[in-house]
């Protein structure tokens, strides 16, 4: 615990300075290498093996987000965006609903890689997009970030104050109902001033509630999602690049899936004002 906090403690600061202080090109860089260090961790989930080949999967997907940042943004990222959205809302359904497969893969998994290696171009595209529309874009992204960090610490007091009956036991054991519940719940209060401070004009308390509400979801099935990874490939962190926290995928995990929906829906909900 110290570690992470110690942890958090130097990385939240700059996150925030970043987000706030630099102009789009340049946090798209920044978010840029965050991916690309997560596309090496997704990389060795998906059981490629050596650092040569690892490497190579995290430059290809570096190479094909420059590509589309520079060239394809306005006719191909929507679309990307739309289709991580959809993808996540489907599978938000099968991790809390269902009873996905658990058990242990080996071997190469390229629909992991490229499933994958997607989904991460979607999240930066999303916080770039976001960064990038307009003066309320920079609060727009921290506010995400915020969102996900209560949403995380609200499940982890509540979990760990009323914690019984467990969310998903096959997947995380340490995960509770309680914990979502509290999760849920910081996002109500994240969504009252969301519309408090006006970062959505023209638009009603309940739709942004709404929308925190459905984005905090999301986040917990991306938090699933990596757990469902990491457990089919029998590792307890993604990597140990941060202490006490483990790799970059145990980090951006949530944010991952939440991105592209809340991209999303601030743009559906602008375009109904």
């Amino acid at each position: 615990m110290r570690n992470r906090v110690l942890t958090a403690a130097v990385l939240v600061p700059l996150v925030v300075a970043a987000v706030l202080l630099l102009p789009s090109w340049a946090l798209a860089l920044l978010f840029g290498l965050v991916a690309l260090l997560g596309a090496t961790e997704l990389a060795r989930l998906a059981g490629v093996a050596g650092s040569v080949q690892v490497w190579g999967y995290a430059v290809l997907v570096g190479a094909v987000g420059l590509a589309a940042y520079w060239w394809l943004d306005s006719v191909y990222l929507p679309w990307l965006v739309a289709a991580a959205g959809a993808w996540w809302l489907a599978n938000a359904l099968i991790l809390l609903l269902g009873q996905p497969d658990v058990a242990p893969r080996d071997g190469l998994q390229p629909g992991l890689l490229i499933g994958g290696g997607l989904l991460l171009l979607a999240c930066w595209a999303s916080l770039v997009s976001l960064h990038h529309g307009g003066a309320a874009g920079p609060a727009r992204v921290l506010f995400l970030l915020v969102l996900i960090w209560v949403a995380d610490s609200a499940a982890y007091f509540t979990g760990r104050q009323w914690g019984r009956a467990k969310l998903a036991p096959a997947i995380s054991p340490g995960k509770t109902r309680a914990g979502l519940y509290g999760a849920l719940a910081g996002s109500v209060l994240c969504g009252l001033a969301l519309y408090a401070l006006g970062l959505v004009p023209a638009v009603g308390a309940l739709p942004l509630v709404l929308l925190c509400l459905l984005t905090t979801a999301i986040s917990v099935a991306g938090d699933l999602h990596e757990s469902l990874l990491k457990r089919r490939r029998g590792v307890k962190d993604s990597g140990a690049l941060l202490p006490g926290h483990g790799g970059v995928l145990d980090r951006i995990d949530s944010l991952i899936a939440a991105a592209p929906v809340f991209t999303l829906g601030v743009a559906l909900l602008e375009g109904l004002t």
